[in-house]
Order: structure tokens, then sequence, then C-alpha cells
């Protein structure tokens, strides 16, 4: 009698499909950066140091060895940013920070999204379009941006057409860096963001794009960019930028993130 030598069981899929699931998260996070880089060159650091054990070759394998046993060690240092980007995309994907929040357990008040003025952002930015005007808007989701607001100039203004507008006017001492909006509240101008060293598709677009898809990667906010240089808008949110958008787009877009059912 043959007795099967191999049992399958449900765990072992599900296994398999967890560990696929975590390798291809892992390759989105590090693709085109330096890191991907970094990453194959260890595999195949690794698979030479396999080759050379395998062939019983004693002092190159010892040598390897002790560089393979320091390696979870060297992963840490070398991937800091990715692992760190890793977490902060987990919980924000999850918004465990709202949701383990004290206020939140106890509190009876929801934010209620119709405090943000879409249509005030969507007319500046149509107008800041047409003139070529240089822009780059942040709207808070769940995500805190404390820390980047404290790079920028605090207003605590309400959001207006008008006041967005007179922001980036060329001439404003204001009009570098980025606008941080909470609600219908303009927090701070000239804020300064995380630049993203992902390769970008399109290699016209300056460093308010890469400004706009760094902040993405790392929090849950939306940003709004409009570009100098021909005055199209672009919208990034979830490390995805979506370029040449029009005012319909965009305005659909930020009302379906804060469930919005307007027409």
């Amino acid at each position: 009698m043959i007795e099967a030598f191999i049992t399958i069981r449900f765990l072992d899929f599900l296994d398999i499909l967890l560990v696929a699931f975590l390798i291809y998260e892992a390759y989105m996070l590090i693709k085109g950066t330096a890191a991907f880089s970094i990453s194959v060159g260890l595999l195949v650091f690794y698979i030479l140091w396999l080759v050379i054990r395998g062939l019983n070759m004693e002092l190159m394998s010892g040598i390897l060895g002790q560089l393979v046993g320091v390696g979870a060690l060297a992963l840490i240092i070398v991937f800091q940013p990715e692992i760190r980007k890793m977490f902060l995309m987990i919980g924000n994907r999850y918004n465990l920070n709202k949701t383990l929040s004290f206020d939140n357990l106890f509190s009876k008040d929801k934010e209620d999204s119709a405090d943000l003025p879409i249509k005030d952002i969507i007319l500046a930015c149509e107008a800041m379009s047409r003139s070529k005007t240089g822009a780059l808007i942040v709207i808070i989701n769940k995500t805190e941006l404390n820390e980047y607001v404290e790079t920028g100039e605090k207003i605590s203004a309400p959001v207006s057409n008008v006041l967005l507008q007179t922001i980036f006017f060329k001439n404003s001492p204001l009009h570098d860096g980025a606008v941080i909006i909470q609600k219908g509240t303009i927090l701070a101008a000239r804020c300064v963001l995380p630049v993203t060293d992902k390769e970008m598709e399109n290699d016209q677009l300056g460093l308010r794009h890469r400004a706009a898809l760094g902040l993405s990667q790392a929090t849950d906010a939306q940003i709004i960019v409009v570009s100098e240089e021909t005055g199209r808008l672009s919208y990034a949110l979830n490390g995805n930028l979506h370029e040449n958008v029009n005012p319909i787009e965009l305005t659909r877009m930020i009302e379906y993130v804060f469930g919005n059912n307007k027409s």
C-alpha cells in the first residue's frame, strides 16, 4: 500500500496566500526605489552563499556565513525608511490611530465631511489652473499631520477661494510649499512635505508632484497639485498620482474619500 507522503491542509493554502500577499506588498512598496536594487543585490548575495555552502568551500562559506548571521540587523538598518513607511501604511489603511483613540471610543460626535468646503477648493484650483499659478493643497483625512503643519506658517483661517489664490500668488511670501487643510480650516501654509524617492513615470513632473506623491505614500491625506508650467491639475492619494484631472473628476475624488454622495 502506497501512503501519501505529502498532506496538504487548508491552512497550508492560506499560508502560501499570505506569504504571496506579503511579497507582493513588499514589492509594491519598494518598486521604483533604491531599496529595490538593494533587495536584488541581497538576494544574489544569499544565493551565492547557498551555492558556496553546497560546494563545501569552507573558508568562503564561513566568511559569508558571518555576514548572513547579522543579516537581520543589517536589513533593519538598510531598510529603515521602508519599514517605517510600511507600518505607517498599515496604520493609515486600517485607521488604527482613530479606531483606538480615546476620543473615538468615548465621544459621540462624529466628523462631518460636509464641513470641508470642497466648492471653494475646486474654484480656487480652477482659477489657478487658468493663470498657471503653482499650488500644493493637502486635505487631512484621518491621519493627523502635525509634524508637517509645524514646518509652515500657522494660519488657522477659514478656507475660501480668494484666500487660497492669495496664498499661492507668485509674489506672496507663503506661495512656496504646501497649504494644509483640516475640515473647513487652513491650518498652515508654506509647509514642507516629504519628497518621494520613487521613480516618476512622467519625468516632466516637478518638485510639487514629487512632494504630493511622497506625502500620499506616508499618510492617507489627499493632495492636489496645480502645475505652474502647464496649469494642469493632479491628485495624489494612497501612493498613486492621477495626472491631468478635470475639476469634475477632482470633486468626485474628494467627495468619494469623505463619503459624500453629491452629484
